[in-house]
């Protein structure tokens, strides 16, 4: 995968001496599908899930969810007879729970923007971080551009989050220690990028978000809407196919929550990334183009 960093959204990636952007090519394991690839059979059991609407089939998948099951009882039995077995003592049954994830079936394509709602408890942010390769389902697939996830290595899914996603959470998780520009130059740098150039690129974000005075400032002296900010800088840095956003507005004030999600769509959109967005808020899920409500680890209806 060629993955182009640019110093703006929606500018040239060609570097002059006026443009420090830096043009890399990164190893990844993705690859685009064939056009005569067959879509994954469906599930007797996914009768739960509505299929993504007509606009995203007609457009590529870059992200494809296929019956999805996460069964959080089935791990935690797993531990205890793992735990039982090496002689530390009897195995302990947990009483039934309800499945995270119920066969689940999802698409997101490219450069569309989807928010998941519903309740809390309802799969939302399990089923964003299955398709993001943060934690791995019980059992369904999860492709990106046809390659699917669980037959990565760790390294392999380690540089698809790297290099092709990016992530917007509640708390911006920025670390502490780092000034503005390092937090968003990060991802670039440990993707081979040499300081002097990752911090220039990190630079023309900064600007974009109009946060260049606090290139030096670190996390502690900025007040919430700044620190996000710096968080949909560092998502966008590494020019990414998708953004994942858990709650991103979660701990912001209305009207800096709403000066937050103008920027990030604006940004994606220049980008042509897609975006993924989990909230409780219809107002922030009314940025996205389309919504999927969930209940119980199923999708009950879209709009």
């Amino acid at each position: 995968m060629n993955t182009t960093y640019t110093n703006a959204p929606g500018t040239a990636a060609n570097p002059s001496p006026n443009n420090p952007a830096a043009t890399q090519t990164a190893p990844h394991p993705g690859a685009s599908p064939s056009p005569n690839a067959s879509a994954p059979a469906p599930s007797p059991h996914a009768t739960t899930s509505i299929p993504a609407p007509s606009t995203t089939s007609l457009r590529q998948a870059v992200l494809q969810a296929a019956d999805l099951v996460m069964d959080y009882t089935a791990s935690i039995t797993k531990a205890h007879t793992a735990h039982a077995v090496a002689g530390a003592g009897p195995a302990l049954m947990p009483g039934a729970q309800p499945l995270a994830l119920n066969h689940v079936n999802f698409a997101l394509a490219e450069g569309e923007s989807v928010a998941i709602m519903g309740p809390s408890g309802s799969g939302k942010t399990t089923l964003l971080q299955s398709l993001a390769g943060i934690i791995k389902p019980t059992a369904g697939t999860v492709t990106f551009r046809g390659s699917n996830l669980e037959t990565m290595s760790d390294a392999d899914r380690t540089r698809l989050r790297r290099n092709a996603f990016g992530f917007v959470f509640q708390s911006g998780q920025l670390l502490p220690e780092l000034p503005a520009v390092e937090n968003i130059a990060l991802p670039i740098m440990l993707g081979g990028v040499p300081y002097a150039q990752a911090t220039n690129h990190a630079m023309a974000w900064l600007d974009r978000m109009g946060l260049r005075a606090l290139m030096n400032q670190r996390p502690g002296e900025m007040s919430g809407g700044q620190m996000q900010r710096v968080a949909i800088a560092r998502a966008l840095c590494v020019n990414p196919a998708v953004i994942f956003a858990d709650e991103p507005t979660g701990a912001l004030d209305q009207n800096t929550g709403h000066e937050v999600m103008r920027l990030l769509m604006d940004a994606a959109h220049a980008n042509h990334a897609a975006v993924l967005l989990v909230t409780h808020d219809p107002n922030v899920a009314s940025y996205c183009s389309r919504t999927v409500h969930m209940r119980d680890g199923m999708i009950l209806e879209e709009r």
